[in-house]
């Protein structure tokens, strides 16, 4: 029997997702763009997970959308409108109210940068690497490409990368602010699990409104998403006694004490 095209692994709290179609860089196909819009779905009533990665088999992380699909002849092509459809999965992605933590083992290129840029946060293996192709192919982004990369490293250096389509490195992303960590390929898995460990510490429905109050403001203007935090923070605490802050403050205060010591 075929492996699946995703594998999804929980353990923890924690679901793995591995794009596995590593004979074709785990690019989109079909198959694999509705695994994961199933997967993220089937996610979202599952209590027991409050946390995802989502990391590629073999030596890449995501070569974007199927091209060979997507040039074959016929009515279906893989997609009746491959870019507007697939975009679904990028929702999918950001839609989740776990946060998403991306393990990037190798090359994520176009289609499968913004896979990439739809996680919360990105740790590196020092072999991922980032390209973005679509200036080459002769087509423009929409799966929020170029709204999202020039807020994480700058203008200046999203159109260096875009309009060239040249390859950053691990170390660059890294001090671009666009990867978290860069650790050897070895430790990728197990960095990405930790900070997801660290995340389930935190009292689950503060981190995940969290989650949520961070992505609804982002795109404000600062007075205006200043208004919003304060409206969200009152109503969230409308639900959070005195009992509850005591019952937290000495773990709080313990750990607090465990990662300044030394």
């Amino acid at each position: 029997m075929a492996e699946p095209v995703l594998q999804v692994e929980k353990s923890e709290g924690i679901a793995t997702l591995t794009l596995n179609r590593p004979e074709a860089r785990n690019a989109l196909n079909r198959a694999l763009r509705d695994a994961i819009r199933e997967a993220f779905a089937a996610l979202a009533g599952d209590d027991a997970v409050g946390a995802v990665i989502l990391t590629g088999a073999g030596p890449a992380f995501c070569a974007g959308l199927d091209l060979k699909e997507l040039s074959q002849a016929g009515p279906d092509r893989g997609s009746d409108r491959p870019r507007e459809t697939a975009h679904d999965v990028v929702q999918a992605i950001e839609g989740c109210d776990r946060p998403v933590i991306g393990a990037i083992n190798g090359v994520a290129i176009t289609g499968g940068f913004e896979l990439a840029l739809a996680c919360d946060v990105l740790i590196g293996s020092s072999e991922a690497r980032f390209a973005d192709t679509h200036a080459r192919v002769g087509i423009l982004p929409g799966w929020g490409l170029s709204v999202k990369l020039p807020r994480l490293i700058g203008v200046n250096r999203a159109k260096a990368v875009s309009l060239s389509g040249n390859f950053v490195s691990a170390a660059e992303a890294e001090r671009w602010g666009l990867l978290l960590r860069v650790v050897p390929p070895a430790e990728l898995l197990p960095a990405c699990r930790a900070l997801a460990r660290d995340m389930l510490s935190c009292e689950p429905r503060a981190m995940r409104g969290y989650k949520r109050l961070i992505d609804e403001t982002f795109g404000m203007p600062a007075a205006e998403a200043r208004r919003h935090e304060v409206r969200v923070s009152a109503e969230h605490m409308r639900s959070v006694t005195p009992a509850d802050v005591a019952s937290r403050r000495l773990g709080v205060v313990a750990r607090g004490r465990e990662q300044t010591r030394g």
